[in-house]
This record gives C-alpha cells, structure tokens and sequence, in this order.
C-alpha cells in the first residue's frame, strides 16, 4: 500500500478484507490470551514491569556514554563499528563492504531496522541476492510485501497463499500441511546459508559492558545467518542498549512473554565480536552499523524520549483496538500499530505518516500492554496537538470546537443548546438512537448507534424534582 495514501484510505481497503480480519484477531487474541497466561503464572509481573521501565530509562538517559562503551568493547574484540546520522549514511557503509567482498548473495534474520531502511531493495539494485530467512520473513518477501505484524510478519497469508508461493519458488506438489510448507522452506534456506558470502542481521539488544549482541528467535535461524557466512553485518537502531548482562536477565523475561506468551525464548543467542583463534565457527569479519535516523531528536524531549524505552515485542499491537480491525499494512509504515502511530511521524519528519496519530481511539490499552510502561496514548494525544499547532488545524474541527466553546460555556447557552438538538434530532432518533448517516457524524454512525438525547437532561429532572418537592 502506499505509505503517502491516507490511513483512513488504507484502514476502508483493510476493512473489505474478511481474511485479513479474521486472521488479525485470531492471533492477537491468542498471543494477549497466552501473555495473560504465563505473565500471572510467572507473579509480580507489575514489579517486573517497573524494572524494566527503570533500566530503559536509565540507560537512554546516557545513552552517549553505553554507546560509547559498547562500541569500544566491540572494537578491542576485533568488529568494525559504524555509526551511521540516517538511511543514506547506513546503506553507503553497506555498499562499501559488499563491494569489498564482490558479495553476489547475503542471508538476513528479521531487522525492523532494515526494513526502515529499505535495505533489500537498495542491495537488489546492486545486483546482490537477498534472501529472508526468518520464516514469516521469507514469506512476505516472496510475495512482494512488507511485514504486517512486529512479531508474526505473515499473519495475513492464507496456507494457500503460502502453498502457491513457494511451490513458484520451486516446490512441487506441495499440500497446505504445515510440516511439508516449513520442510520445502528449510530445504530451501539450507542452501542459502552455505553459499551466502554475507550474513545480517538484527539485535535485540547490544551490551555495552561486553560488546555482546543479543539475538531472540524461535527458529534458530539467526545463528545460522550469523556464523556460516564468512563476513556477518549486525544492524541496530542507537536506542537498542543494555548497561550489563544483568540487566539482559530481565529482558530475557520481559520479551518473549510480552511478545508470544512464551515463557523463555527458544533460542538467546549471545555475539561477541568475529570469531578469535580457536572458536570452532562464527565470522572471520564483523561490522556492526549503529543507525541514528531521527532517534536522536526524541533524546532531551519530555514528550517523546520515552518512545526510545521500546523492546519491540509488540505486545501492544495485540490489545490495540483499531490495529485488530485494519492490521498492520494499513498503517503505511515499517512500524504498524500503536508504537507506529508514535515513532513513525516522530522518525520520518515531515507530512508523511502524521495523520498516524488518529487511528486510535486513546483507550490506554496499549501502556497497560507494553512491558516497559511507555505512555503511547499520552504521545498520540500530544502528537495531535503538535500537528494542529503547526498546521493550524481543519477548518470545520476549529468551526465545531468554537461553537462547543461557546455553547458550553455558559448553562443558559448551554440549555438551549439541547433544546434546539432534541427538535433537530427528532426525524433521526429512533429506539434512542441515531443510525443514520449524517454529515461528520457519518463516520461513526455507519457502524455504531450514537445514543439519541435524552427527552431530559439531568439538570431540568433535577429541577422538576425539586419543584415537586416543595409542592409536596
């Protein structure tokens, strides 16, 4: 879809799609079921929570110095640390090393940042194979789509969608069971892993007293992508650092049961520099690419440097209300749901992506989702007020809201306001409510009753009430 459409253009198509909504609440039912589950089971889950808040906010406020020690201890271990401002700097520092290598294929593990970036496409056009590896991954990418969903990219493929993909991609008589869609798919990859020349991939989160990478899969792919190629590139937004492995414990908690109800991840994968005399396996080279990209004009905001606190496991795309109606690809941007709704205006600038903040309905649900407690539904309330002080706002809100202001600013007004609402509404209302189509309301009453008024406001029963108690 196209990013530059309107959200709401986007969430119509979405809404047409029976398979797609069907399949986003499906999943995100079962993943919010799942956490719910294994978070009371695991106990003090709200304690939990404020730890993790602590560290993440502790640690982006001196992000300067882990970052500077991170990419030391990297150094001393032999890896090449690249600090890139934004996507040209990053993508230039990756067409320096495929060249260095005469790279022909690179394999890659799910990075959110790379997607921002629009890595593969840049690589394509370089005449360098890509190849995802990631399952869900591997899926899109065939398809020609971008990710749906933080966690679960192909939630909008049907198994016959699958079965047709990869059966172009060279499986024959493949049937819609899931053990023969996943045995083409590593029959497929194997091959890839060992002829790839270059491996990337994400980081979930980097330690800074060690230099360490920390990888979270249940594939296991990403430690074949990270050791089997001989040059291996790791891409991670500035924001994704940890003080100490210490700190990591808790994370390793945090993640995967805010994530996907799972109590501990499959595979925690720990990277320490390329490999050194002696390892039996890993990378003779290393370079890390730390991307800036608008993160840091988030660092020293009271509104917004909080959004830089997110682990990613998109917890909050499970319990957000309008995500589960439209799905991901309807929000236009690498990052869907209510996190997208507040770092993609936030990272890319400009007009693109600000009408985002609307498509919520400010319920709150995703702060009591998100593991390390960040205030989304505060931020897309203050990037509204943003927007309209900036733009100056829509004529007809501002016409509505000074009508509002003078109506209800005083009680006489006030009552004759409702006196006039209850006539003009009487050929609309009907059991109480008002289901027809009318002018800005349209929009809301097309799919939900919009309670008629009263024949009394509280006020005038009040003061019958109060006559008819005298009278008595």
């Amino acid at each position: 879809m196209n990013a530059r459409s309107s959200v709401l253009d986007r969430a119509k198509s979405a809404l047409q799609d029976d398979f797609l909504r069907g399949a986003v609440h499906f999943t995100t039912d079962r993943l919010r079921n799942r956490k719910q589950a294994v978070t009371e089971d695991f106990g003090h889950w709200e304690a939990w929570r404020d730890r993790g808040e602590a560290i993440r906010r502790h640690t982006i406020e001196h992000l300067d110095f882990y970052l500077g020690q991170f990419a030391d201890n990297l150094e001393r271990l032999g890896a090449h640390v690249h600090f890139c401002a934004d996507a040209s700097e990053a993508l230039a520092a990756v067409t320096d090393i495929v060249r260095a290598k005469a790279a022909k294929r690179v394999v890659k593990s799910k990075s959110m940042v790379t997607e921002e970036i629009h890595l593969n496409h840049h690589l394509e056009e370089l005449g360098v194979q890509v190849v995802e590896t990631d399952l869900g991954e591997y899926i899109v990418q065939l398809a020609g789509e971008t990710p749906s969903h933080i966690i679960i990219p192909a939630i909008h493929k049907t198994r016959e969608q699958i079965k047709a993909l990869f059966e172009a991609d060279g499986g024959q008589n493949l049937t819609t069971e899931t053990r023969d869609l996943v045995a083409f798919a590593r029959r497929r990859l194997r091959e890839m892993y060992l002829t790839a020349d270059i491996g990337i991939t994400g980081c979930n989160f980097a330690i800074a007293e060690t230099g360490s990478m920390a990888l979270f899969t249940n594939e296991g792919n990403a430690d074949l992508v990270a050791n089997l190629p001989k040059t291996h590139i790791v891409f991670m937004g500035m924001e994704r650092i940890l003080p100490t492995l210490a700190d990591l414990e808790v994370f390793a908690h945090l993640l995967p049961k805010s994530a996907t109800g799972q109590n501990t991840i499959t595979y925690l994968s720990l990277i320490t520099g390329p490999r050194r005399a002696g390892d039996g396996d890993g990378p003779e080279e290393m370079h890390v690419i730390i991307l800036d990209n608008g993160r840091s004009r988030q660092l020293g905001d009271p509104d917004f440097q909080a959004v830089l606190h997110c682990i990613r496991c998109g917890a909050c795309l499970n319990v957000c209300p309008v995500y589960r109606q439209i799905g991901g690809h309807a929000y236009g941007s690498v990052y869907p749901g209510p996190i997208g709704a507040v770092l993609s205006p936030l990272l890319e600038g400009g007009e693109a992506y600000q009408d985002l903040p609307y498509a919520s309905s400010l319920c709150g649900a995703c702060y009591e989702a998100c593991p390390v407690k960040i205030p989304l539904h505060d931020m897309l309330v203050k990037e509204r007020q943003r927007y309209v002080a900036k733009t100056g706002g829509k004529t007809g809100e501002k016409a509505a809201f000074a009508t509002y202001r003078v109506a209800f600013s005083d009680h006489r007004r006030y009552l004759s306001a409702i006196r006039v609402a209850r006539r003009l509404q009487g050929g609309f209302a009907k059991d109480g409510v008002i289901r027809a189509k009318i002018g800005p309301l349209a929009g809301w009453t097309d799919r939900r009753d919009f309670p008629a008024l009263g024949q009394q406001t509280f006020r005038e029963w009040w003061m019958a009430r109060k006559r008819g108690t005298r009278r008595g």
